[in-house]
């Protein structure tokens, strides 16, 4: 059963997240936060799997509330929400360690899976959506060096860095450079360690702060 914590200043927005992710034979919603700061308060009583957190709350903003969340409760994972597709504060929200963001508008469907897809530990973030996201709003065109992070990775890591900020999963990384995914899997383990990335959306954030890959590419 994956518990879920609902963080939205709008209780009628509250009531049909929790009717529609209560539906789930797999999902349970075990809060509702009206505030940052009560997301903040209820994450640390409930030691909720998923917390469901607008963006745009007032007092303690999402993005605040993630970034004290995640910092203290790495267990917990955030699914960032907000009313418009292109946002800083969704950057924002990823940087502070949201596992994904998804539109509010976005289908009962997809708001069920991006639960359970945050939940295992993976971004989402649709690939598309992200590049588009980040090429935005993150500095691309940065001629600064690259920063000292990315200086322990290996050729290999840094060539998988690139494709993975294409919007390239494991598989398809697998297939385009000819080995195993259990070796992609291996060498992703390795390159977020080096360069302190939580999933797949801080890791395309690095890439493109630090002028690996550029908007459009």
């Amino acid at each position: 059963m994956i518990k879920v914590l609902l963080a939205d200043d709008h209780e009628l927005v509250r009531k049909g997240f929790k009717l529609m992710l209560d539906a789930q034979p797999d999902l349970r919603v075990v809060g509702e936060a009206g505030d940052g700061v009560e997301a903040v308060e209820l994450s640390r009583r409930l030691r909720p799997d998923v917390v469901l957190m607008d963006l745009h709350m007032p007092g303690l903003d999402g993005v605040r509330a993630t970034e004290l969340i995640t910092a203290e409760l790495p267990e917990v994972r955030v699914l960032a929400l907000s009313t418009f597709d292109l946002d800083e504060n969704v950057v924002a929200a990823l940087r502070a360690g949201a596992g994904g963001f998804l539109p509010k508008d976005v289908s009962p469907e997809e708001l069920i899976e991006g639960v359970r897809v945050v939940h295992r530990g993976e971004s989402a973030v649709a690939p598309r959506l992200l590049s588009r996201l980040i090429g935005t709003f993150v500095r691309a065109t940065r001629t600064s060096p690259v920063p000292t992070k990315l200086g322990g990775l290996t050729e290999r890591e840094r060539e998988i860095l690139v494709l993975i900020a294409r919007g390239r999963s494991n598989t398809e990384i697998a297939a385009e450079l000819s080995v195993s995914p259990s070796t992609v899997k291996n060498h992703v383990t390795s390159l977020f360690a080096k360069i302190g990335a939580r999933d797949r959306a801080q890791a395309v954030i690095v890439a493109y702060e630090a002028g690996l890959i550029r908007p459009g590419e």
